[in-house]
């Protein structure tokens, strides 16, 4: 159940309990649904009182059961398969040089686009991609805007508070683009300003990463990747901080690559997935499979090299695929 529901729910049962609680004295005590027998004193108030309770209870179960199956049923209804997706966040979730959604994450979503149509027998479901916002990506899950998020989200337990998240679809971590004329580490950007996207964890990454090594430097936020570069290559920042797979992307399509370096030093790791509603175990499980499918076949590794180029995936990355190619 997401938010919304769960207070619902809670609501009910407090009604409920209110009901039970409010009927008539002589209605006798309730040792269980047998000995609901109201008295012969007031046999009507008694008898309306416990039935009112029983149906409330009975409605809230059957309404968090309907909030699981939100999803799927909102797709058959609707013939639309809403996908999220950010503009800034190369390589994974992107809009190409036509302006079209592109990435390595979108190339997952369309995979388990493939299987929602299998399952629903909808070969005419359509997808349409909605874009969000770092701010705005999991508040657009929740409210039911979008139905997967197809982006560069890391988990967290605290956002697994607000949604829920499927299978790892990578594992990358943060990391620091440098300008060759400037500091050539970490502990040398004292006194400096630092670029980081705003509103992600990487942000909340830099500045506990500064704070551990003691180092007192200006944090400035940035609304999307291309506008650190920007900033990075105009030197208004010394160095800027993100995952190191969008790093390696933004630096190669630099202006002038070669007066940037990207450090080899992980400051975090960020395991990343595609979001979805929270409490919709359905939905969460077909995604699931169809990415334990993928995983199982050669075509993650296709998908891997026409979005990532050259870049050779690592160690880490093809443990957590073969780790989650679960069986049918």
């Amino acid at each position: 159940m997401d938010v919304a529901a769960r207070r619902l729910f809670r609501q009910n049962l407090e009604m409920s309990r209110f009901l039970l609680l409010s009927r008539p004295a002589d209605c006798g005590p309730i040792r269980s649904i047998g000995h609901l027998h109201p008295s012969t004193d007031q046999p009507g108030a008694c008898m309306r009182s416990c039935l009112s309770a029983l149906l409330l209870c009975t409605l809230t179960l059957f309404s968090a059961a309907a909030a699981a199956a939100e999803t799927l049923e909102r797709i058959r209804d609707s013939g639309t398969l809403k996908l999220g997706y950010r503009q800034d966040a190369a390589p994974f979730s992107f809009a190409d040089s036509e302006g079209l959604p592109a990435g390595y994450s979108l190339a997952l979503c369309e995979v388990v686009a493939k299987a929602v149509r299998s399952h629903l027998q909808r070969e005419d479901i359509k997808v349409e991609y909605v874009l969000v916002t770092a701010e705005t990506r999991f508040d657009a899950v929740q409210s039911g805007e979008i139905d997967l998020l197809c982006g560069a989200s890391s988990i967290t337990l605290e956002r697994r508070k607000q949604v829920d998240f499927s299978l790892l679809t990578f594992v990358t971590g943060s990391s620091v683009l440098y300008r060759k004329d400037g500091p050539a580490n970490f502990l040398d950007l004292v006194g400096q300003k630092v670029g980081v996207h705003g509103g992600t964890t990487t942000e909340e990454g830099l500045i506990r990463a500064l704070q551990e090594a003691g180092i007192e430097a200006e944090v400035v936020a940035v609304e999307s990747h291309d506008e650190g570069l920007r900033a990075l290559e105009a030197g208004e920042v010394a160095a800027y901080f993100a995952d190191r797979a969008i790093l390696a992307m933004l630096g190669r399509d630099a202006e002038r690559p070669e007066n940037l370096v990207l450090s080899d030093r992980f400051f975090s790791y960020e395991p990343y997935a595609l979001a979805l509603q929270r409490g919709d175990s359905d939905f969460r499980l077909l995604v699931d499979a169809a990415l334990a499918r993928l995983y199982r076949s050669q075509e993650i590794g296709r998908i891997y090299q026409a979005n990532f180029g050259n870049t050779q995936m690592s160690d880490l990355l093809r443990a957590t695929f073969t780790l989650q190619a679960l069986p049918e």
